[in-house]
């Protein structure tokens, strides 16, 4: 394949919005972490060369019907139709990883779905780059799914006083309520794989 790269963020979401509603899409947002550090520590050649090498490592991985757009100086969006956001997540880690242990860069990566996230080109970007920002805001050079700030059920599980806790350690730790139960329950799992 050879990548063909939307040149802005304006004809990437006319192309995202050509897909037909029927056809679900997981939308992928990737940002090199502290790229203008690269560029004023080591060269605007060298960070060239890292976007140079993000390019043909998307080239070599994405499906031929991916659309791909470089929507900003090293961000770049990635729209993989008939593809979940969990599916795209193992996809862009495995990528995240490899691109981090090549080129000693790391990436935060947002991603959204459609239908589970919003039906819209425009929504379905906003909601990736939620999932984006929350990937820096956790640490960076990780890959987040979109989720809403707040879980509309958890009332239903979870006494008041525990849930007051918890938005207090949202608040303290900058993190989204989802994201630390989430934490919680993959520590539970891990702590009883024997068992499974």
């Amino acid at each position: 394949m050879s990548l063909a790269l939307r040149p802005d963020h304006a004809a990437f979401e006319r192309e995202l919005a050509a897909v037909p509603e029927a056809v679900p899409v997981a939308l992928a947002l990737l940002d090199v972490d502290e790229f203008k550090e690269l560029n004023d520590e080591q060269g605007q050649e060298a960070g060239d060369t890292v976007l140079r090498s993000l390019e043909r490592t998307l080239d070599s991985n994405l499906p031929e019907d991916a659309i791909v757009g470089r929507v900003g100086g090293d961000e770049y969006a990635v729209a993989l139709q008939r593809t979940s956001p969990e599916s795209a997540l193992i996809l862009f880690e495995e990528m995240r990883a490899h691109v981090a242990l090549r080129d000693a860069v790391s990436m935060s990566i947002g991603i959204a779905g459609r239908p589970q996230h919003a039906t819209g080109a425009a929504d379905l970007v906003r909601a990736a780059s939620e999932a984006l920002f929350r990937a820096k805001r956790e640490g960076r050079g990780r890959v987040a799914i979109y989720v809403e700030d707040r879980m509309t059920l958890k009332s239903s599980y979870y006494p008041k006083a525990a849930l007051e806790r918890l938005s207090k350690l949202s608040d303290a730790t900058g993190r989204t309520e989802a994201s630390l139960l989430r934490e919680a329950l993959d520590d539970l799992i891990a702590r009883h794989s024997d068992e499974l």
